[in-house]
């Protein structure tokens, strides 16, 4: 906890009680109806809250048995510490009692002997606290009691009654009997005693001399001591110190001179510890030169006691007194110690009579490393605590450092409801539920950021809404029908302006409008109500008084009061009307938290400007809207920047910022959602339970725009921070890095919390303000990767661990390499590893890594062909020359000593975990450069994310849909085949194919039956018994039904051997054995042998119910799929629905774009395939195949997307004529879109040089001709957009530069009018870009395509003739040399 503002103690004379009890030092004070009991200046103990109307009068500590009471005017409560053995120190209610009489108010407590406790009111009565409480006491007196205080011995009562001018000391005469006796005697003074102390006892042992010390009206100190005779006159006066002469400032005229004065003691033994302190703190140079400290020494040498007298204009003289109650009086024992200026205590500039008054309190406890302390009770509701070394305090000469303010204790009487704060977070406003409001600036102190309070608004209406101006200087209240504005430049706020104003509906918020200048003069405010109309005002203020970060007043500007030259200065006017639409189902309205924004915008009205409400409907809608101040209408224009359907009914609570992320809170107040609402998409989703409902949602930024959200429960604050997206892991996109828990200091639930722009948050609970350290601990249970962040130290700076969180990658983190492969630069992923491998041979922990390690830009945008044919050239160029020794590729040797390097070293800016996954990515590129030149790229990005799955401890699942789909458009799946099977040594079951998405990616059907034939043999040897039943479903689907009755011949062992092999012997073609075979199935699927009654049915022919079992009963939709291929072939009717019916709107439901191109592409629908990757999933379906009603939150996550879809988009569309015709579906805007959103992912992932080659690299289509027309954007029924639509001119036309082979996949008629279209030398434009390194023919993935489509190709020389002939297959396929 950086700080904390407690409370704002009441204006009464015992408010504050100290003491030091079993070596704890404790300050208890009374705020409202609280008591707060500190020991530190910064570290509250506890919090208590009294249940009762009425505010708290007095608190006293006793040091004896650590006891506190505390009363109201009626009632008062004792409490009794516990937990110190634990060193939890706390204390609970031991009981409560009034007096006798209900109208006596109490005024005054005093601890006596043990347990024993005086209350002043008209009367005094003594109590005793040991177990019950029983009243023990009681005097009447004449008036009522101002102070009554027992001496530290308990013998004596000095009491006093308000106005008195006469003492009276209470005797005890019987010591712990039941019937105590007192007398009593007068101490006369000529006026009104305004103050009493006690001196306070050198050794608890020794006996006490009773010396009180009284200050009068008079100006006057008096110091008594008792008596020799103990007759009537007990005490007599042995001293006297007249305060208006002991101050007598020079160069100042005596009519200018204050006529204040306080005064405060400082008790001998304080004042000896705080002598022996300063010594102990002295330097070398001050033990031998030091005047103040020589000086001290002598003063410290008396043993005297201290009066310390000031003037409130920063004069203070202080006076000893030596051998106080001695019984010769020497003139010498009262003596002046000091006399200094210049010591500024923080007095109030212009109080109140009431609060024209402080307390001071000294103490020093008897810690080795105390400091010497005094309390400063200002009645206008502060404590100071401040902190001094004796000799710098008494220094006579001038002394910068005499005094320093450790802490500031104030806040609010009342529970806090509300804190606002203004854009730049420099200023808050709180707000409490009796409308008392503090207006609070943020400061820079020695202790770091605090809070301190700038102006308290005194207002007897309800306040609806609040707007702070001007840095804190003017405050706007929306009452029910009126609008004020307030200047809080003063410690007192004034009301300036005031006007009336009528709305429809109730209003909701009141917004701060940007402005489009900084720093004039005009502000504007607006309030929304729940019909969605709206009221604009103008609010005219004076300029800026003082600088908004240091608060020193600027000089140029002289403080007026409203009125300059008869010009009014403060206005505030009404400047226009608004209506944002229909109101109907709207929950409510409320302002952005600006993200570290100034309150300016650009002159543009569009969605790039910044948000400045959002609003959200009981259905979840969040709306953000933005708006222009239009100075030539004279009105204030709206735009609506974005919608989100979240699917979230009735959120209790949302809230949003101006950089376009919002939450929302559910109807349960449990499940917390992020949303993007810019991409519409959810980002994070999280469920409390235990933890009381949220209640509060606060924004922040970093300076460099990444948010961080502070969600608030009754008795803590989550704070959370963005991550980096991470497609590869679907890793979260949002973190807990701190949880900051005041049940241990308050039990008020929190009121309100809010950022300031420091990075610190301010928790408004009960009277108490808290001000959150911006500090955060590094600990590896709220957040792993914030180890990477900070290794030396245990905590770091909240915008600093949030920065690193986020922001660019180092060129050699797992994430970015990854995508560089995707993105297809191996070669470039290769040059970096080298890189690190060369530099990390001779880097030593400690030292500085280049994370860009020498890599320019450019580099990451550089073309894989040229570098390749570079790399050639270098290699044969200096191969006799070269000197050094590095690699010229990532072989399986240079990748085993570099995860060596990985695997003992600690990288900068990598966490373990990332560090092992680099050694994972290392290990995986050695194997890829392996196979490199005998597979494509497609094959090598499988191959790269398959190894690293199998590498991953924790898989359990399949490979990812995007890596099967990377193996499905490969042209070396054989190769792959191998490689998967050889890396598990030729054994592959079933569990290993799902997990490797073979039979989803393979797309010859021959070598698929063979594989899945690999598999049952498998599956059949995987146990010592070979159990035919293991096999049976991969038999049937190859319908070779008689080598499983081979099989079952060998089962002896089996007791079910007889009748399968029996029933297995019938023909299957025959309806009664068909029927049996049904009835076999069905009685498995009740005995949930689900597997084995899917090859029954398969034995039935009914395929469809095999695949319905597998998908629905067994879960496993990759063996429906491989049996329904491997049955019935990729032309299966069975299969085709099932990806229609079921696959497609699975996919749709979680919104995977991988898994509906894949699907789309098995069913002939290329054009789809290529549409899935961008358009929404739910528009290309059938409407009735999705649930428009109920929104998913799967497929609004961020997940959905992922920059390699781009990757894909590009190499699809220039596939096949299907492809591309898909391509032309998709509209231009849509398509800059999505380049445009993925260049976004790429920067929220940290890999901003990949999102610069993108937008630097990408090619759009060119546009088709007029007469096309692409569908409209409602949901499109799958079976209407048939291939054979009409599609009336050639779509390699788009292409801007193209491969030299288009697969021509549309059926033949269209096909034939595309060229009759074309065929007036159009071919010519498509031959110009073709590049000479795009030559390599581009297979269509399905064997099915070579037969009805026909490939192309064009002479490079001869013009084009008059009609193309299309050349026969088989001579295209031998030209090739197949």
């Amino acid at each position: 906890m950086r700080g904390i503002l407690p409370g704002r103690p009441q204006a009464k004379l015992q408010a504050v009680a100290h003491g030091l009890w079993e070596s704890l030092q404790i300050i208890a004070y009374i705020s409202g109806n609280a008591l707060i009991v500190l020991d530190r200046p910064h570290h509250v103990l506890q919090t208590i809250y009294i249940d009762e109307e009425s505010e708290l009068e007095a608190v006293a500590l006793d040091e004896g048995t650590g006891k506190l009471a505390v009363c109201s005017t009626q009632h008062i409560y004792i409490y009794q510490p516990y937990g110190q053995d634990e060193g939890a120190v706390k204390w609970s209610l031991q009981g409560s009692m009034s007096l006798p009489d209900p109208d006596d108010t109490i005024t005054t407590l005093s601890w006596g002997m043990p347990d024993e406790l005086l209350a002043g009111s008209a009367s005094l009565t003594l109590f005793n606290t040991h177990g019950e409480t029983e009243r023990i006491w009681t005097k009447q007196l004449a008036s009522p009691v101002k102070f009554a205080h027992f001496s530290p011995d308990a013998e004596l009562i000095a009491s006093t009654g308000r106005y008195d001018r006469l003492l009276k000391i209470w005797r005890r005469t019987s010591f712990g009997s039941a019937d105590q006796r007192f007398d009593y005697f007068y101490l006369p003074h000529p006026k009104t005693i305004t103050g009493l102390h006690w001196r306070d006892a050198s050794h608890k042992e020794q006996s006490v001399d009773h010396v009180l010390y009284t200050i009068c009206a008079d100006h006057k100190v008096r110091v008594w001591i008792p008596s020799e005779h103990h007759g009537l006159d007990g005490m007599h006066m042995w001293a006297e110190v007249d305060l208006m002469e002991s101050i007598m400032a020079r160069h100042v005229p005596l009519d200018h001179q204050s006529k204040k004065r306080f005064a405060f003691f400082i008790d001998g033994k304080y004042f000896t510890r705080a002598a022996e302190r300063a010594m102990q703190q002295a330097s070398a140079e001050e033990k031998d030169h030091g005047i103040a400290l020589h000086h001290l020494i002598e003063v410290a040498n008396r043993n005297p006691d201290i009066c310390v007298v000031l003037d409130g204009r920063g004069n203070m003289s202080a006076w000893g007194f030596e051998n106080v109650g001695a019984k010769v009086k020497k003139i010498t024992d009262v003596f002046n110690i000091a006399h200094v200026d210049g010591l500024h205590l923080h007095f109030a500039k212009q109080p109140t009579p009431i609060e024209d008054n402080v307390q001071f309190y000294a103490f020093m406890d008897d810690k080795p490393d105390a400091e010497f302390t005094i309390l400063s009770h200002h009645f206008d509701g502060r404590i100071e605590w401040l902190a001094s070394r004796i000799d710098y305090l008494f220094d006579p000469s001038p002394q910068p450092r005499r005094i320093e303010r450790k802490a500031m204790w104030s806040g609010h009487s009342h529970a806090i409801k509300k804190v606002n704060r203004i854009a730049s977070g420099r200023a808050l406003v709180s707000r409490t539920t009796t409308d008392e409001c503090i207006v609070w600036l943020q400061r820079q102190s020695d202790q770091g950021m605090t809070l301190h309070r700038h102006s308290t608004v005194k207002i007897s209406e309800h306040i609806h809404r609040t707007a702070l101006l001007q840095e804190g200087d003017f405050v706007v209240f929306l009452h029910h029908e009126e609008i004020s504005l307030w200047d809080t430049r003063d410690h007192e706020a004034n009301e300036v302006a005031r006007r009336p104003y009528k709305l429809q509906g109730k209003p909701l918020c009141l917004l701060v409008i940007p402005e489009t200048t900084v720093g004039g003069r005009r502000i504007h405010i607006a309030t929304i109500s729940s019909e969605m109309k709206g009221i604009c005002w103008e609010v005219t203020l004076p300029l800026l008084e003082r600088d908004p970060v240091t608060g020193r007043k600027l000089s140029a500007v002289a403080h007026t009061n409203g009125v300059t030259n008869g010009h009014v200065e403060i206005s505030l006017e009404q400047y226009s009307v608004f209506d944002l639409g229909s109101g109907d189902d709207l929950a409510f309205v409320l302002p952005v938290d600006p993200a570290g924004s100034a309150p300016v915008i650009s002159g543009f009205l569009d969605t790039f400007a910044r948000d400045i409400a959002i609003s959200y409907t009981k259905s979840g809608v969040i709306k953000s809207w933005t708006a222009r101040l239009n100075a030539e209408d004279h009105r204030l224009d709206w735009l609506l920047t974005s919608q989100v359907e979240t699917g979230v009914h009735n959120p209790p609570l949302a809230s949003g910022t101006s950089i376009r992320k919002a939450a929302l809170v559910d109807a349960e107040r449990t499940t917390l959602t992020i949303w993007n609402t810019r991409s519409a998409q959810l980002e994070y989703q999280e469920t409390f339970e235990g933890n009381g409902a949220i209640q509060d949602l606060d924004w922040s930024s970093t300076p460099d725009n990444q948010s961080i959200l502070a969600v608030g429960f009754p008795h803590r604050v989550v704070i959370y921070a963005q991550l980096r997206y991470d497609y590869l892991n679907a890793g979260p996109s949002w973190v807990q890095i701190h949880d900051v828990r005041i049940r241990d200091i308050t039990p008020h639930p929190i009121g309100d919390s809010v950022w300031l722009g420091s990075g610190n948050l301010v928790i408004g609970a009960g009277n108490q303000l808290f001000i959150q350290d911006e500090q955060v601990q590094i600990s590896e249970h709220l957040f792993p990767s914030m180890r990477t962040l900070s290794r030396k130290t245990a905590s770091i700076d909240l915008f600093t661990a949030v920065s690193r969180l986020n922001g660019p990658l180092p060129a050699y983190h797992p994430q970015l390499l990854s995508q560089c492969v995707l993105a297809g630069k191996l070669l470039l992923v290769q040059r970096i590893l080298i890189r690190l491998y060369t530099k990390l041979k001779f880097w030593i922990e400690g030292e500085d890594l280049d994370s860009s390690l020498g890599f320019a830009i450019e580099d990451f945008s550089e073309d894989e062909a040229r570098m390749t044919a570079f790399r050639k050239e270098l290699h044969s160029s200096y191969a006799d020359f070269s000197e050094d020794d590095e690699p010229q590729a990532v072989t399986e040797e240079v990748a085993s000593n570099l995860k060596d390097l990985l695997t003992t070293k600690q990288i900068p800016l990598l966490s373990s975990r990332e560090q092992f996954r680099l050694a994972d990515v290392v290990e995986c590129i050695g194997m890829v450069e392996k196979h490199r030149r005998s597979i494509d790229d497609n094959a090598g990005r499988f191959l790269l994310f398959f190894r690293q799955h199998v590498l991953n401890d924790a898989h359990t699942s399949p490979i990812s849909w995007r890596e099967i789909i990377w193996a499905f458009h490969s042209d070396s799946q054989d190769i792959l085949v191998d490689l998967v099977s050889r890396h598990l040594s030729g054994k592959m079951m079933w569990s290993h194919a799902r997990e490797s998405g073979v039979f989803m990616w393979m797309s010859d059907i021959n070598a698929l039956r063979a594989q899945f034939e690999v598999i049952a043999r498998n599956e059949y040897t995987k146990t010592d018994e070979k159990n035919p039943v293991d096999c049976a479903l991969f038999y049937l689907a190859l319908r070779k039904k008689n080598v499983l009755v081979g099989l079952w011949r060998m089962a002896t062992w089996s007791r079910e051997q007889g009748a399968t092999k029996r029933l297995l012997s019938n023909n299957f073609s025959e309806d009664r054995w068909k029927t049996a075979a049904l009835k076999n199935a069905y009685a498995l699927m009740g005995r949930r042998r689900f597997a084995y009654a899917a090859s029954f049915f398969l034995l039935a022919d009914h395929l469809a119910d095999a695949v319905a079992v597998l998908h629905n009963q067994l879960g496993d939709t990759q063996l429906a799929i491989a049996v329904a291929r491997v049955y019935e072939g990729d032309d299966s009717p069975v299969l085709l629905d099932f990806l229609r019916e079921k696959i497609l709107p699975k996919a749709a439901r979680e919104g995977n774009r991988w898994l509906a191109s894949w699907a789309y592409w098995l069913l002939n629908r290329k054009d789809m395939a290529v549409r899935a990757l961008i358009t929404p999933l739910g528009r290309l379906l059938d409407s009735e195949s999705n649930e428009p009603d109920r929104l998913n939150f799967a497929a609004q996550s961020y997940l959905t997307d992922d920059p390699a879809l781009v990757v894909l988009y590009k190499q699809l569309r220039e596939k096949s004529l299907q492809t591309l015709k898909g391509a032309t579906m998709i509209g231009g805007h849509e398509e800059w879109e999505f380049v445009l959103h993925t260049a976004s992912l790429y920067g929220r992932m940290g890999c901003d040089v990949l999102a610069l080659d993108l937008v630097k690299t990408w090619e759009f289509l060119l546009p088709p001709p007029s007469a096309i027309t692409r569908p409209p954007s409602s949901p499109v029924d799958t079976k209407a957009t048939s291939p054979t639509a009409d599609f009336s001119f050639d779509p390699r036309k788009l292409l801007r530069r193209r491969s030299s082979l288009v697969v021509a996949d549309l059926p033949a008629r269209e096909h034939a009018r595309n060229e009759l279209n074309e065929s007036k030398g159009s071919l010519r434009e498509m031959e110009e870009g073709s590049d000479a390194d795009e030559d390599r023919e581009e297979e269509d993935g399905d064997n099915g395509d070579k037969e009805d489509g026909a490939k192309m190709e064009e002479p490079k020389k001869k013009p084009p003739p008059t009609q193309f002939n299309e050349p026969d297959a088989n001579s295209l396929l031998d030209a090739f040399g197949f």
